[in-house]
């Protein structure tokens, strides 16, 4: 498999995330828990398509900040009673470094549209 090395295990906050911008498609985000688990999912909560990089990790799980599902770090899928999943990607952690997995970095996701944030106006109306 081909790795990318991403960043060292401290550039990513205890209980926080990072963003990893990809050329194509919508940013990455990867997790770091208290047990120092890394887990890497899609920046985007499969309900109305919130920031998952800004969600608070407890456990292995993020709570996402627009209306709190809780997604399991572990497959990117929510928790009952809520429905819907977020793609996640391979990680390790090496000799302290991240490293995600190129080709997933590449290919994973890429058609997944990008959230709205708030209200938007059509030009035909403007």
């Amino acid at each position: 498999m081909d790795w990318t090395r991403i960043c060292a295990l401290q550039d990513i906050p205890v209980l926080g995330s990072r963003r990893v911008q990809r050329p194509q498609g919508l940013d990455v985000a990867v997790f770091r828990n208290a047990a120092d688990e890394v887990f890497a999912l899609l920046d985007r909560c499969p309900h109305k398509g919130g920031p998952l990089s800004q969600g608070i990790v407890f456990g292995t799980s993020v709570a996402c900040p627009l209306h709190n599902w809780t997604i399991r770090l572990t497959d990117g899928c929510a928790r009952a009673p809520d429905e819907g999943c977020t793609p996640a990607f391979q990680v390790k952690v090496e000799a302290g470094d991240v490293f995600l997995c190129r080709t997933e970095l590449d290919t994973l996701a890429l058609d997944l549209p990008a959230p709205v944030a708030g209200p938007r106006l059509s030009m035909a109306n403007a």
